[in-house]
């Protein structure tokens, strides 16, 4: 079956103008495309393989907040899910590039929640229309899941913090629906601690204030603005502890406060493996993850052991 494509068609306030996606090859030796100045968002559904889990997981590929690699972290992604009988959800979230916002726009540039709401408020909406159309595309509204690399693992956490209340104003029936992920996996995942998140609110134009005990431990504490409670998803961790792009510690903050919320979470760290590696084979015992997030699913009761 040939895949689904929506527009999420939301309308906001400050809505990103239309502007021509740029496709690229990422820089030598990393291989794939990444798509920039994503001003419209979609979804793309993939039917499952074979048995139907019942199961299905919204995807969000990583690339800082600037781009999307739609590829590595998107389609081969959604090739191993439905091999295994989920449907798969493809968001292209926004990322429109400074150079595309109107200048009444409240936030700076593509960022993480909140120095920019829009790629949070794409998610929002995906899970939702995800759930409205459960019966339709024969998945359990209460076996949807999001997966997640890099900043699309910080939008794991994002979506699984910031699910009570939409960021936009209602468009259609689809808003009505919780946006909850009833389980979340996050991919050696970025802007979750104290030291990540002041960097962040130091890019851009316009600066953010953050506001956190003076005693915290700024490598191993929480970002400040994801609140984490007992009725947060189910998460699976995983990150490599030489990755030099996203700390070990975005893992290890982001577990810490999981555990202190009573919130069942599952970490992998691994020795040696870097960032941004996928599903594509390595030689590194961390390239077997999506083996071990297919038998979490097992334990957690998403899909058969």
């Amino acid at each position: 079956m040939k895949p689904l494509i929506f527009a999420l068609c939301v309308v906001f306030a400050f809505g990103s103008p239309a502007g021509p996606e740029v496709s690229r090859w990422w820089p030598a030796g990393r291989g794939g495309f990444t798509l920039g100045n994503v001003s419209q968002p979609t979804m793309t559904v993939y039917s499952p393989e074979g048995k139907n889990t019942s199961a299905a997981v919204v995807v969000f590929p990583g690339g800082g907040y600037e781009d999307l690699a739609i590829d590595l972290e998107g389609t081969e992604v959604c090739d191993w899910l439905t091999s295994r009988g989920v449907t798969c959800v493809l968001l292209k979230y926004r990322v429109p590039g400074e150079g595309l916002y109107p200048k009444s726009a409240p936030y700076p540039k593509s960022g993480p929640y909140p120095e920019s709401p829009i790629a949070l408020e794409d998610a929002q909406r995906t899970v939702g229309l995800a759930r409205f159309h459960a019966a339709e595309w024969h998945i359990d509204p209460h076996k949807i899941g999001v997966l997640g690399f890099s900043a699309g693992g910080h939008l794991v956490a994002a979506m699984s913090t910031h699910f009570e209340k939409r960021l936009y104003p209602a468009v259609d029936a689809a808003d009505k629906e919780s946006c909850r992920p009833d389980f979340a996996v996050a991919i050696y995942p970025g802007h979750l601690s104290i030291a990540a998140t002041e960097w962040d609110a130091k890019q851009g134009t316009k600066k953010f204030v953050l506001h956190y005990p003076a005693t915290a431990d700024k490598d191993l504490g929480l970002n400040p603005d994801l609140h984490v409670t007992s009725q947060t998803p189910p998460t699976f961790l995983l990150q490599a502890e030489d990755d030099h792009v996203d700390s070990v510690n975005e893992s290890l903050a982001y577990y810490i406060a999981l555990k202190n919320a009573g919130v069942p979470v599952e970490m992998h760290l691994y020795a040696q493996g870097g960032h941004a590696f996928g599903l594509r084979r390595t030689k590194f015992p961390i390239t077997e993850w999506p083996q071990v997030v297919e038998t979490w699913l097992g334990t957690i009761g998403m899909i058969s052991k």
